[in-house]
């Protein structure tokens, strides 16, 4: 893949799974991985998988792990997959489910990328037969789509928004940090057939997602500022995070069975937005924007793995009419970016309509904020182009709120799982 396609769209349409039961043990695990960044495709849109139910996994020893990381559009974790270990490129995803690797198809060394997994070389690896209740379940899951290939191995198969096919064997591997302290087995994705240069650390509440695999009780990272060319430093926990003393917490809603309509994602983040101020200024949006409707449009969910802020049509068009009223005449016109974002104005009047604009806020229930400081309103998107992070979510094919990575920026984000709660909290990333 000549870019990393950062956002894949979700297959909402076909969530009307119930979450498995929750597992019953919750065992504490604790680490920090190293993170490094990639650029985003234009024509990147949104990611997201999701699965469904699971066997409970084995209890998991406490680790402890601490490593900063660079940013510039994604989150790309770099874990040590298998035994011994290789390392693999992941992009932290809280949006999605599956966590997939790239594996080797047997090419040769000089062709294979370099962050490729060879699962020959790893003792610890296994792939799923095809008799596995995972690869022929009871109730067929169709946000992954499996069969039996021609080695009666479980195949797993799937789409993006963008034509992209990523497909390969389920499998069961090990993360090894050290000679002592590795995970069990997990179940994750073996993809012989994506052009996508790294995988996916799915980190949603699905019951495959790395975070319930690993029995994690809670993880956070912070997303530093961006610098120009100069890519800051942030920080990945996985467990206890020594400066959550100073995070505010919102609950995450929940939804009973009878509310998971087709468009509704309930292993997504969803949070209790209220409100956009502009320069001061409250919209006149209303709460129920926001929020999920009957057929589940609405949500307003936090994700890592997506670059920017996604607004359903009625609050977007609020904010469109605002940014119009105070720099309307500055504007590109017909000029859109990456097919969602079309408040875009050229780099020679960003700083001017960044001031014109004012500062943004994203608030809460509870009274939290998400403050855009006007120097952060737009995001260079280059060509000479400045663009303001926010688009809408019609354009992805969704309905749902999306807040993503770029408006995360110089905060703590905290998921409490133990607690189903996110905290927020202004960060030196360190």
């Amino acid at each position: 893949m000549e870019t990393y396609k950062a956002f894949l769209i979700l297959f909402l349409s076909f969530l009307r799974l119930s979450i498995a039961q929750k597992n019953q043990e919750n065992i504490p695990l604790s680490l920090s991985f190293p993170i490094t960044t990639t650029p985003l495709s234009q024509n990147s849109s949104l990611k997201s998988i999701s699965l469904s139910s699971s066997k409970a996994m084995t209890k998991i020893p406490s680790l402890n792990y601490k490593s900063n990381f660079k940013y510039s559009m994604a989150l790309i974790v770099t874990l040590p997959i298998g035994t011994p270990p290789q390392d693999q490129q992941m992009v932290l995803d809280t949006g999605s489910q599956l966590s997939w690797i790239q594996c080797n198809k047997k090419l040769s060394r000089k062709i294979t990328p370099p962050t490729t997994f060879d699962p020959s070389l790893s003792s610890s690896f296994s792939v799923l037969p095809c008799n596995h209740p995972l690869c022929k379940p009871r109730i067929p899951d169709f946000t992954l789509p499996t069969s039996c290939d021609q080695k009666r191995l479980c195949h797993y198969s799937y789409f993006y928004a963008d034509g992209t096919l990523a497909e390969g064997n389920l499998v069961r591997e090990k993360i090894t940090f050290s000679n002592s302290q590795t995970t069990p087995p997990l179940i994750l994705g073996c993809a012989t057939e994506s052009r996508d240069a790294e995988g996916i650390l799915g980190m949603n509440l699905g019951r495959f997602s790395f975070a319930s695999q690993a029995k994690l009780q809670k993880f956070s990272y912070c997303v530093p500022s961006k610098q120009g060319k100069i890519l800051p430093s942030g920080t990945f926990y996985l467990g206890q995070n020594p400066n959550s003393h100073m995070f505010q917490y919102i609950n995450l809603l929940t939804f009973p069975q009878s509310q998971r309509m087709p468009n509704l994602d309930p292993l997504a983040y969803t949070i209790g937005m209220v409100g956009i101020k502009i320069g001061g200024k409250k919209l006149n949006i209303p709460e129920r924007v926001f929020r999920p409707n009957a057929g589940g449009s609405g949500q307003t969910m936090i994700d890592s793995g997506t670059q920017y802020t996604f607004l359903v049509e009625e609050a977007y068009n609020k904010v469109r009419d605002e940014v119009v009223r105070l720099v309307g005449p500055k504007l590109k016109k017909g000029y859109v970016y990456g097919e969602s974002l079309d408040m875009c104005f050229d780099a020679i009047n960003s700083v001017q309509v960044g001031r014109s604009i004012g500062d943004m806020t994203l608030e809460f229930e509870k009274g939290v904020e998400i403050l855009i400081n006007k120097e952060k309103i737009l995001d260079d998107v280059g060509g000479g182009v400045h663009c303001v992070g926010i688009g809408r979510s019609e354009s992805l094919g969704m309905a749902s709120n999306i807040i993503g990575n770029f408006h995360q920026q110089n905060l703590w984000v905290e998921f409490d799982l133990s607690n189903r709660r996110v905290g927020f909290g202004k960060g030196a990333c360190k």
